[in-house]
């Protein structure tokens, strides 16, 4: 009797990554905004994870923010209070997206044994877990921002996954992935550690931004603060070696990692309140709210640590990106997610 296939990685509702529909559709302009121009008033590899313990509540502080030291990973965004309450925003509108799920993979109504990985503030592992109280919930993290209360059948853990994991072969029915853009060395690396944990016919679902600001408006200006922006973000992820171009890069390392039936699917997410779709436009004052308050947090480690700016030029490069934000009505900006 043929074996199962060993694992497939599936993002419900879309079809084949290949496929034209599967590209993210554009985004209607609310009418009221469509030639609107004023702005708007008033963020070396050990080989084992066993190395972290003694380094888990070592900061860093840039300027009064905190981040997290690990001889591990130096991650590039902030984990201090400001910086909690934007990731959970983020979950906020990633849900509303997801027309209130937590994914899109077809586990079914009885997954077993669910992996959350860079877990964050383990919001999206807390709502997983009490959604489904008989699976066994981990989420794990470098940092220790999650709360102590949590679900029965949940358990947060401090690890590191860029090391080699160390969970069982086969483990798994479910791995999540969202958000990890600036933080991975080695994608295919950590494709190969989820297929060895994947249980054969279970699910990955991995969720990216492309974090560069588009707008169809400002185009390929070099000039345009948002162009500016996203340049200056691709070369100090080159420079730490851990990229942020993992956005289009997803469907084929999952592929090379082994797994099956692998689709994509892909959206255009508005920032400000541009889109005359009601849910778009919910979503894209989220977002605005998210990134008003962590621009600064995104700028300080990548630009001072990583490229060297002085802070003072950095305060002045935030400003303009924020001012450039708040001219949503004008620009009609928006980020790419893809599953």
């Amino acid at each position: 009797m043929p074996s199962p296939p060993r694992s497939q990685s599936h993002s419900p509702v879309g079809v084949a990554a290949t496929s034209p529909e599967q590209e993210a559709a554009g985004i209607t302009v609310d009418p009221q905004f469509a030639d609107d121009a004023d702005s708007l008033a008033g963020d070396e590899v050990p080989e084992s994870t066993a190395s972290l313990t003694e380094s888990i509540f070592d900061y860093r502080k840039v300027h009064g923010r905190k981040y997290h030291n690990s001889r591990t990973t130096q991650y590039w965004a902030p984990i201090d209070s400001q910086q909690v309450e934007g990731l959970d925003i983020t979950h906020h509108f990633m849900t509303l997206l997801f027309d209130h799920q937590l994914f899109l993979a077809p586990i079914g109504d009885s997954p077993q044994r669910v992996l959350d990985v860079g877990t964050g503030t383990g919001i999206w592992a807390i709502d997983f877990a009490d959604q489904f109280p008989s699976a066994e919930v981990i989420g794990f993290d470098i940092s220790p921002i999650q709360p102590p209360w949590v679900p029965p059948n949940l358990q947060f853990e401090i690890d590191d996954a860029q090391l080699t994991w160390t969970y069982k072969p086969a483990h798994f029915d479910f791995i999540h992935i969202r958000n990890l853009h600036g933080g991975i060395s080695n994608w295919p690396a950590l494709y190969r550690e989820a297929f060895k944990c994947t249980q054969p016919g279970g699910y990955i679902e991995h969720v990216e931004f492309n974090i560069r600001t588009l707008s169809d408006v400002a185009g390929d200006d070099g000039n345009h603060i948002y162009n500016r922006w996203n340049s200056l973000f691709a070369e100090a992820g080159e420079r730490m070696g851990r990229t942020f171009q993992i956005y289009d890069q997803m469907r084929q390392h999952t592929v090379d990692a082994g797994y099956v039936d692998v689709v994509a699917r892909s959206w255009k997410v508005p920032i400000g309140g541009w889109a005359a779709d009601p849910k778009l436009k919910d979503i894209g004052m989220f977002t605005l709210l998210f990134l008003d308050q962590s621009l600064e947090g995104f700028a300080l480690y990548m630009l001072k640590t990583v490229m060297g700016w002085e802070y003072e030029e950095i305060q002045v490069l935030v400003a303009q990106m924020r001012e450039g934000l708040k001219q949503w009505r004008k620009w009609q900006p928006y980020y790419e997610v893809s599953v």
